[in-house]
């Protein structure tokens, strides 16, 4: 039997548990916990990102679709629940008397979390699938996927009297009888994200670490010889984009939950593309990267618009280069170069 050796890789597990349960609860004002809480539900989506972009090469811009479809049926929830007995206000805005037959689903909890986690596989599935058996793959991929992300939004915004349209659903109350607006119920709510977030990121990295991650990294580098090999590459392929997609889906309810708004610019393409940047700087072969790179950017971004209102798009983009220029494998790929170097000296 194996001893168990204590690696950098669970040093930083560790770490990174602590600040988000401890060091960042006790130092942290609410205004910034709530943008925490922000910041973790796109870190599902960047732990999905590691699965299928990094280890499996399948490059997603339309990740915000599945974010916007587990944010919109929790808005959705939510909103009835609040508006009851009556339709919602945007409904009633735009002269809608009955409400549409497929928001009475969202009535109940139970259907509710069902949709969340069900859509996305639904529409992921057999869509990547199809795709996957035309042996489409790469920058076709990506272009496929922030096209449809792009419709999507259009969509969300042309059904002003069923979706809210540009302005989205918002002016929460409850969640089933409790409240979910002060800053008490909001911090709650981060503790069981960032639960639910340490239980995603475990399994993860323990399927990443089995003989399955090894296909993944070898569809990744030479899907031929595994397809030659007898291995069905597009349902593997297919099998890990749509855990990405409902990992992003169930980032999508949180988000709406923690911050009491889902509109369709974070279904979009450019939300789409800013969640493939949290992978990227963080680290898109490590899961832990990958959150600490949601959260990086969260906190930046926030600082920078507030410090410098008309340039801190600019100063951004100039980040992302710089980091990725100086380290292609994000930050955890620096963290453990600096780690082997001195394990070499």
């Amino acid at each position: 039997m194996n001893a168990f050796k204590f690696t950098p890789e669970h040093a930083s597990h560790i770490a990174l548990a602590l600040l988000l349960l401890v060091v960042f609860p006790l130092t942290l004002d609410p205004f910034w916990m709530g943008n925490l809480g922000k910041y973790v539900a796109f870190a599902f989506v960047a732990v999905g990102l590691v699965l299928a972009w990094g280890y499996c090469g399948i490059l997603s811009l339309g990740q915000g679709i599945f974010f916007g479809i587990g944010g919109y049926a929790m808005a959705m929830f939510l909103k009835l629940e609040a508006s009851a007995p009556n339709l919602p206000d945007f409904m009633e805005w735009s002269s809608v008397e009955v409400l549409p037959l497929w928001w009475e689903p969202s009535r109940h909890f139970a259907f509710t979390l069902l949709e969340i986690l069900i859509l996305p596989i639904v529409i992921a599935f057999p869509f990547s699938y199809a795709i996957f058996r035309k042996r489409v793959s790469g920058v076709y991929f990506a272009i496929v996927t922030i096209a449809l992300s792009m419709t999507m939004t259009v969509l969300i915004i042309g059904q002003q009297g069923d979706t809210g349209g540009a302005n989205g659903i918002t002016d929460f109350k409850t969640l089933l009888g409790m409240d979910i607006i002060s800053d008490e119920s909001r911090r709650n709510i981060y503790f069981v994200e960032v639960a639910l977030l340490i239980v995603v990121a475990i399994l993860a990295a323990a399927l990443l670490h089995t003989r399955f991650g090894k296909i993944l990294v070898a569809i990744r580098d030479r899907e031929d010889r595994v397809r030659f090999s007898g291995y069905d590459t597009a349902m593997v392929k297919a099998f890990v984009f749509t855990v990405a997609a409902v990992l992003s889906s169930i980032g999508g309810a949180l988000y709406t939950l923690q911050v009491g708004l889902m509109s369709p610019t974070l279904a979009g393409a450019v939300a789409s593309v800013e969640m493939v940047i949290f992978a990227a700087l963080g680290g898109r072969l490590s899961v832990t990267g990958a959150i600490v790179g949601a959260l990086v950017v969260g906190f930046t971004k926030s600082w920078l618009s507030e410090q410098f209102p008309e340039t801190w798009l600019f100063m951004l983009g100039l980040m992302f280069i710089v980091s990725v220029g100086l380290l292609p494998n994000g930050l955890a790929g620096g963290v453990q170069r600096i780690f082997s170097s001195k394990e070499q000296a």
